[in-house]
């Protein structure tokens, strides 16, 4: 099995592994590689940026009704009786999910090895996503598509730093780059946070001054939170339903403080010990979680992860990522469709990323 390629400072993880516990005849990979500062006359400069920072105080009500159908039907014929999940709140006005289907693309601006967020000039990147959005409006009608920008703000690095934290936090003038760019678009953006031998309660707090925005979601990747100390890339790392409690709390309070309409929060897992206690999670109306099937590989392979690690433990919503090159190097060779992601799962995601 080969773990994400892993970067020195300023750059990333390149892809997921699925099934990390199938790995016994792999070799892991620890291959590092140092990245420039990527420079673009595409990408605006932050002092023309609009933050969109001017908070509204009412936002669309929520059409609780409509909540139903759209639930009902995203679990696409379930008969195991965990999906819809059951008791869970009804979220407040102007909510995302379930109403727009979110179609993301991942990655950072200094490098073209984390995602395709980087990998093509900034206008070519955006153009991709305006077509990819378009595809999966054609493959489901019934839910409207919602483009968005999800950016590592916080990132997962070969080298301790001067810290011995083995992170890299972005600069705030890149994640306003991004924000420029998600607004090109008419998206939202999501600032995704891979703690290494840090913590979320350190990494999360940094972030405010954006999460305040209500255009503004948050991602955390338990793949790069070593909790035991163990180098990131080493091994797969973990969350626990306490860490993501404390997220959406945080979150939770943001909303209510600054008038803000739900934030949704994005888990990544593609194995079981990635997210502990799920059950434990609790679900809150200020924030609408997703858990991402953040794994590659060929489509049986991704599909058996969803079924496991997502369907089989079910906290909110489900997302599904697809990788443009990992998900084409085993036989068949074939990156999953929305058309065929849409016929595959139960319960259908409602969030997507491409990397």
């Amino acid at each position: 099995m080969n773990l994400k390629a892993f970067f020195l400072t300023g750059s990333l993880a390149v892809g997921t592994v699925l099934l990390f516990t199938n790995c016994n005849n792999g070799n892991k990979s620890t291959t590092t590689t140092t990245t420039k500062t990527k420079t673009s006359t595409e990408v605006a400069k932050a002092d023309t940026i609009d933050t969109l920072s001017i908070v509204k105080e009412h936002y669309p009500p929520l059409d609780k009704a409509k909540y139903d159908s759209l639930m009902k039907r995203l679990a696409n014929g379930d008969t195991t009786g965990r999906w819809p999940v059951k008791n869970a709140p009804y979220p407040m006005d102007g909510a995302i999910l379930p109403f727009h289907r979110i179609v993301a693309f991942y990655g950072n601006l200094y490098s073209k090895k984390m995602g395709i967020l980087g990998e093509l000039p900034p206008n070519e990147m955006l153009n991709k996503l305006r077509g990819e959005v378009k595809h999966w409006e054609k493959a489901d009608p019934s839910i409207p598509v919602m483009p968005a920008l999800h950016y590592i703000a916080v990132v997962a690095q070969g080298d301790g730093g001067k810290d011995g934290k083995y992170r890299y936090r972005m600069p705030f003038k890149q994640i306003d780059s991004v924000l420029v760019l998600a607004k090109k678009v008419h998206g939202i953006v999501f600032l995704d946070v891979q703690v290494a031998l840090s913590n979320i309660r350190a990494e999360l707090p940094l972030l405010e001054k954006y999460l305040k925005m209500p255009n503004v979601h948050f991602g955390m990747d338990p793949e790069f939170s070593m909790k035991d100390g163990t180098k990131p890339g080493r091994k797969i790392g973990t969350y626990d339903a306490e860490d993501v409690n404390y997220v959406s709390g945080y979150l939770a309070n943001l909303v209510n403080t600054y008038h803000l309409p739900p934030k949704i929060l994005i888990v990544h897992r593609f194995t079981k010990k990635m997210l502990t206690n799920y059950k434990n999670i609790k679900l809150r109306k200020e924030v609408q979680t997703v858990i991402d099937m953040d794994g590659w590989g060929e489509p049986d392979l991704k599909t058996g992860t969803y079924r496991y690690f997502v369907q089989g433990e079910p906290v909110q919503f489900t997302g599904f990522k697809l990788f443009y090159k990992n998900d084409i190097k085993k036989a068949p060779h074939h990156m999953l469709t929305p058309e065929e992601v849409i016929k595959r799962y139960t319960p259908h995601p409602i969030y997507i990323q491409y990397q």
